[in-house]
């Protein structure tokens, strides 16, 4: 089987030869999000992801890697998961089912192979599974849609779960931590590094702009608002996707951690030198920093890069998003997102229009000032003034 033609940013992959070959350093982690900050363009990424969802394709796309390799199945189909649709339509080679061992075989920077649906150590092979094309990847998510009843009454349980757990963060506002950052009367600006972030950023320029809305990043939403040229106020989440620079950046930290009180994410903060604040809660962390932007007296609540479809809740893949729907019963008096901002705020008028609005202007007072006995003298004193000119130019050069 042949390898289908590549589309990758970057440096191109080493040796690709007619045969369908593909050479590249391997770079692998069990932990997807954490692995896309090691990637280089033409790297083959090794991973362990069922169900591959969109956020963290487009990570993997962001990257430039040639190849990605997953122990796990792509596709499970337990319901029509984004990801892999992703992958393959940038060129990017997805083999599946390769198996756990593949961890114990490899070892980060060394050249690995990529031949049809089998992977090779020199010239060993270590691992076979699915190489997944277009047509493969569509007749899966086609069947993956009977599966999303099912998951639709997990996610209904989960929910009913988790109510019963959070009530009074959910109802009262128990459990919320004092932070020092002000945002009642304020707007709240909550930036998660997920659907469409970029886009949604850069419409929502002139609202930042207007508004100064206070700046919540979630994990890597503040390294999103630091590439946008803002610095956020703000940064909630476990820590594990955000760089050292935004936590130095001088925004306050609050620190996600479960509800039993554990919060891995202070020890990097420990490490770094940096204060924060643990909140403990069972929610996501995008859910926190919209519950406590609410508690703090946030006027409105804009949120970028969150779920917001049934298809996106499903595709982060975990119960914990029973969380995110019940959150935003609770804030959804506040809650704007921010397609929603971008269209409410821009102008709806064209620059076509504008200009032509401009220039009837100007017509109008072109045909005021030839029709009225003042702006025909006005015209005759310009004439003098420009037959004057039009004279002393001449004096000079005669």
């Amino acid at each position: 089987m042949r390898v289908p033609s590549l589309r990758f940013p970057g440096r191109k992959p080493e040796s690709p030869s007619g045969d369908g070959r593909l050479v590249g350093t391997a770079r692998l982690d069990r932990r997807t999000k954490r692995l896309c900050g090691r990637l280089e363009p033409g790297d083959v990424a090794i991973i362990d992801h069922v169900d591959l969802d969109r956020v963290a394709a487009d990570a993997l796309v962001a990257t430039g890697v040639v190849a990605v390799i997953n122990a796990a199945t792509s596709i499970s189909g337990r319901y029509p998961n984004l990801g892999p649709e992703i992958l393959v339509k940038n060129g990017i080679i997805l083999i599946d089912e390769v198996g756990d061992e593949i961890f114990d075989l490899v070892r980060e920077g060394k050249t690995v192979t990529v031949e049809g649906d089998r992977v090779l150590l020199g010239d060993d092979e270590i691992g076979a599974g699915v190489l997944q094309s277009e047509q493969r990847v569509a007749d899966a998510m086609e069947a993956a849609k009977e599966g999303l009843s099912v998951q639709l009454e997990a996610f209904a349980a989960n929910t009913m779960e988790y109510l019963k757990r959070e009530r009074d963060l959910l109802l009262d506002g128990v459990g919320v931590p004092e932070v020092a950052t002000d945002f009642n009367g304020r707007h709240a600006l909550v930036v998660i590094r997920g659907y469409n972030y970029k886009e949604d950023i850069d419409v929502l320029r002139p609202y930042i702009r207007e508004f100064k809305p206070v700046l919540v990043g979630v994990d890597g939403g503040a390294d999103a608002l630091l590439e946008a040229g803002y610095t956020p106020d703000m940064i909630v989440g476990d820590m594990d996707s955000v760089s050292d620079d935004a936590l130095r950046c001088g925004a306050e930290i609050v620190v996600h951690a479960y509800a039993d009180g554990r919060a891995p994410g202070m020890e990097r903060m420990d490490k770094l030198g940096v204060p924060a604040i643990p909140f403990p809660a069972a929610a996501t962390s995008e859910d926190i920093a919209m519950l406590m932007a609410d508690e703090k007296g946030a006027s409105l609540i804009c949120a970028v890069g969150t779920h917001v479809t049934m298809v996106e809740f499903l595709d982060k893949g975990r119960g914990g998003m029973a969380s995110t729907f019940l959150t935003r019963l609770r804030v959804g008096g506040k809650l704007v997102d921010a397609k929603g901002v971008s269209r409410l705020y821009r102008q709806d008028m064209s620059i076509s229009a504008l200009l032509l609005l401009i220039v009837s202007a100007l017509a109008a007072v072109a045909t005021a000032v030839a029709i009225s006995t003042v702006g025909r003298s006005f015209i005759d004193v310009i004439a003098d003034w420009w037959d004057g000119l039009l004279f002393q130019i001449q004096r000079l050069f005669s």
